[in-house]
């Protein structure tokens, strides 16, 4: 590879990335990176008024974008936005499904134990998560068969590694997506092309409105205890910024990584290294 070729790894322009949850905190970081890396940037989101913040910060890039309605949880509706995006860019070469979350009620606390779990908020938790990166995968992954090329990215969590106290329905779904991640990338490079890549990034602590109830003091602004013991085994003694993720999400969707497939990435802070002796 020349110096030029080289200089143009991380020009995105041309390229259509799909970002479902791209109105989030995380994922409206990556759709603002990928637009300034001239990209054409489709926001997928149930509310698509939510991306109105994002959509601010897109001023005076090369970089198209698009906010299109879409239920990660609806196959039909995925279709539809699908087939809006490939009217607009004509095709579609990555999808980032950022979509996920946890519930407060999927989350032991001292008022609420294990066994009294809501049954629907754990199915809420398991399918957003995991049934929500199958759906968009199923949906534009057939393009890509077309196209004999592309790239899905998975957002998993330090979770799926270890599993934390406090949140098994989370901590179970993000190690599906992990195990998904795995088998969809051996399966769309042996049945269908070795130029279709599946990997995820598995973050570390970042700090956003889901899960700022459990890090930190509503009241003081300082750490829980549960917050402090995350930041103690920590090597980089604090959270993740949004922007952190931007190094390892361009890095998977561009062809510097076009001869990896089926990895779980961590951005943790070195939490996942840490023993604690």
């Amino acid at each position: 590879m020349n110096i030029q070729e080289l200089s143009r790894l991380y020009d995105f322009e041309g390229k259509t990335v799909v970002i479902t949850g791209g109105a989030g905190v995380l994922g409206g970081e990556m759709a603002c990176a990928l637009v300034g890396c001239n990209a054409n940037v489709v926001i997928l989101d149930r509310d698509p008024t939510l991306a109105d913040q994002v959509v601010k910060r897109f001023e005076k890039t090369k970089g198209k974008y698009l906010v299109v309605k879409g239920d990660v949880l609806d196959k039909t509706s995925m279709e539809e936005a699908t087939a809006e995006i490939i009217r607009h860019f004509s095709r579609i070469d990555c999808l980032i499904n950022g979509a996920g979350g946890n519930n407060p009620k999927a989350t032991t606390n001292p008022e609420q134990s294990f066994f009294n779990l809501s049954t629907d908020a754990i199915k809420f938790v398991s399918d957003l998560n995991l049934l929500g990166t199958i759906l968009p995968s199923q949906v534009i992954g057939r393009y890509m068969v077309e196209q004999k090329g592309g790239v899905i990215l998975n957002v998993s969590s330090m979770n799926a590694f270890r599993p934390l106290t406090r949140i098994p329905a989370y901590s179970a779904a993000k190690a599906a997506v992990s195990n998904f991640t795995q088998w969809l990338a051996v399966h769309m490079a042996q049945e269908y092309s070795p130029a279709i890549r599946v990997n995820a990034i598995a973050p570390g602590f970042f700090l956003t409105e889901q899960n700022r109830f459990l890090l930190t003091d509503k009241e003081t602004g300082g750490l829980t205890a549960r917050g402090r013991k995350i930041i103690d085994h920590t090597p980089m003694g604090r959270f993740g910024k949004p922007e952190d993720l931007l190094g390892a999400v361009l890095w998977l969707l561009s062809p510097a990584s076009e001869f990896v497939t089926g990895i779980v990435l961590p951005v943790d802070g070195g939490f996942s290294a840490y023993s604690g002796v």
